[in-house]
Order: C-alpha cells, then structure tokens, then sequence
C-alpha cells in the first residue's frame, strides 16, 4: 500500500483581520487536500502582536524554529510599524523572516477575476525581496535607517549584483513558463538612481541574453505606474527592485478589484511563504467583512512551489483545485454574493463557504 504523502505547514496567523483569512485559507486547503489523499500536518506559531503579549516579542526565536521544521509557511498580514517600541523585532516581522531564510523573490500576480470589466489583465510582478532600501533587511547587523542629528535623516540603499542577477532569472524563467506574451519590463529609475539601478538594469540585459526567446523591454518606474493604469493589458512579467516592486503591486492590485484581490508568494531556494499582499486592516478586524481571496490563492501559490521542488503530485492537484473553485466563487452575476470591498454583501466566512461548496462540486 503507497503511503500517503504529508505536508507540514506552519500557519502564522499574523494581526487584525490575520486570523479570519488565513483560518479562510487553511479551511479552503483543508478540503482540497482531503479531496485529493494529501495529508496536512498545521502547526500553529505565534507571530506578531499575540507574540508580543505573551512571549514578549513579535518574531520569538521558538517561531523561527518551528518554520524551519515545515515545509513550507502560510502567513497572515502584519501590523507593521506600529509594535511596541521595545519589541526586539520592531518593526517588521515578515521583513526578518525573508532576509532570515533569504526569501528573495516576491511574486505577485495580478489577474482580471471578477466582472468583464480589464478582462484581459493577467501580469506579474516580481520583487526583489531582500534589500533597497528597506532598512530591516537591507544590512547583515544593524538598521539602514541613521539620524545624524534630530533634524536629519539618512536611508541607506543597498542593491548588490548577486539579488539583481537572481531576481532577473526569476523573471525570465517564470515568462518563459507562462507562455502568454513572452516578456519581461524591467522597472527602474536609472535616470536618477544611476548607480544602484544601473547596476539593477546591467544585470537583467545580461540575464535576457540566456532567454533569447523572451523580449525585454525597460521602463521608468513612473512612465510604468501610469501604464499599469491604462493599459495594464500590454505587461506580462515586470521585474524590479524591493521598493518599487512594493509600490506597483498595489498600484495594480487597483486594476482588477482591490488588494482583497492579490495573492503573493516569497520563495528562495529553500522555503517559500504564502503572504497575501494586504495589510491588516485594524479597522475591520474582528467583523468578517475581509475577502479571503488573496490569502487563499497565495496558499494554491505555495502548493505550486513545492510540487515545483519535487513535491507530489496531489500537492500541484490540490493548488489547481483551490484556484478553480475560488475564480468559480468570483464569478457571478449576483453581486450580493461577494465581500463588500467588492459591492457584495457576504461575510469572510460565508464566502469561504461559497469556495468549499463549490471545492466539493468539483469532479475528482
């Protein structure tokens, strides 16, 4: 008898509207992976405010271990910023967590899933993750952020060659899969920044040479936030620096419907982590009005990795799944049916129902 295979998922629940949507997502792979004889192992790690009150950090170090027994980790939004002060790992934890596994590579795909209106949107955009100038993961020891006197302050910006080289082969490689316009836009500010994103651009113009198949095309980063808005149609895979990246996935986000809308992924080459793009929204949390969709297809974005690192086959079934039943979910002529960042009238939990039944609907 072939022993069925088992994933062991650690779930970081995270803050504010966290909990609901990330119990939305594990409900959600719980039945596709029963659907299809994948076992789940769920280890619950605190992370965040909860981890603060009881263990007096946001990022306990017990947590960091206990990621590192898993294969693989589905994350809830952060309150960033506004940790206590005393907080050891103030003041981003999912920041500490993708330069403490070297999680280089944010990937975030923005796709036309609800209404017919942009229906031809379908981009990426990746991120590199671990520096720039974010000033948490930008340095091995110490903060990039320095005041110099009490009026003044001084942010440092880090771009080295091996994160730029890398995140350009992940853009290529992932255009070159996807099959649809073949094309990668390198998003940058070279006119201004001339060093760092000169350094950015040299390295993505030789990485296409080992994609001949692939067309690159360059843009500004302010001329691109202005076609992401007009025409996000004609971009396939854009390829950029951590904050840029930052920016324009949000931008996007707005295109298709919101950020309830925008799944992500951070992966390097060891581990990978499913974190929505969206905040936590304090002002909702608690209430069940948060859509659950982000958190959910960034969980099928997980199950598509690992299959990707030899994970077995019911893992890539069971992500194909969940991405079926939720875009089935979306797509109704009865908008009531929706959450109500998208003009609906239905509960977190209700539409994550709505995504179980519809899972359960499905042909095996």
């Amino acid at each position: 008898m072939t022993e069925r295979p088992t994933l062991r998922l650690a779930v970081l629940k995270g803050d504010g509207i966290g909990p609901e949507v990330v119990d939305s997502a594990v409900e959600v792979l719980s039945v596709a992976a029963k659907r299809n004889s994948l076992d789940l192992d769920l280890v619950d790690l605190p992370i965040g405010l909860q981890a603060y009150n009881k263990m007096g950090r946001t990022l306990p170090p017990e947590t960091l271990e206990g990621m590192k027994k898993c294969d693989g980790w589905i994350l809830g939004p952060l309150a960033s910023g506004t940790y206590p002060k005393d907080d050891k790992d103030y003041p981003m934890a999912s920041g500490k967590i993708r330069k403490a596994f070297d999680l280089f590579a944010n990937i975030r795909p923005i796709r036309s899933l609800v209404g017919d209106e942009n229906e031809k949107i379908d981009l990426v955009i990746v991120r590199e993750n671990t520096e720039d100038f974010y000033p948490d993961r930008n340095l091995f020891k110490g903060y990039g952020e320095f005041w110099p006197d009490e009026n003044t302050v001084f942010s440092l910006r880090v771009v080295t060659r091996k994160a730029c080289r890398r995140i350009a082969e992940t853009a290529f490689r992932l255009a070159a899969s996807r099959g649809i316009k073949k094309q990668v836009t390198a998003v940058h500010k070279a006119n201004v920044l001339v060093e760092g994103d000169g350094l950015f651009l040299e390295e993505v113009r030789k990485m296409a040479m080992n994609f001949p198949t692939i067309q690159l095309d360059e843009g500004l980063v302010d001329s691109v936030g202005m076609q992401l808005v007009m025409a996000p149609e004609t971009f396939d895979v854009l390829v950029t620096t951590n904050l840029f990246g930052d920016i324009l996935s949000d931008v996007a986000a707005g295109t298709v419907g919101g950020l309830g809308l925008a799944p992500s992924l951070n992966s390097g080459e060891r581990y990978a982590m499913a974190q929505a793009v969206h905040g936590s929204a304090p002002d909702i949390a608690g209430k069940q009005l948060a859509n659950p969709t982000a958190e959910i297809l960034s969980t099928a974005m997980l199950l598509h990795w690992l299959y990707s690192k030899n994970g077995p086959a019911q893992t890539e079934k069971t992500a194909l799944d969940i991405e079926k039943a939720t875009i089935s979910s979306l797509e109704t002529e009865d908008r009531s049916k929706l959450t109500v960042d998208l003009g609906g009238k239905t509960s977190t939990q209700e539409f994550t129902m709505r995504i179980v039944a519809n899972l359960e609907k499905m042909d095996p």
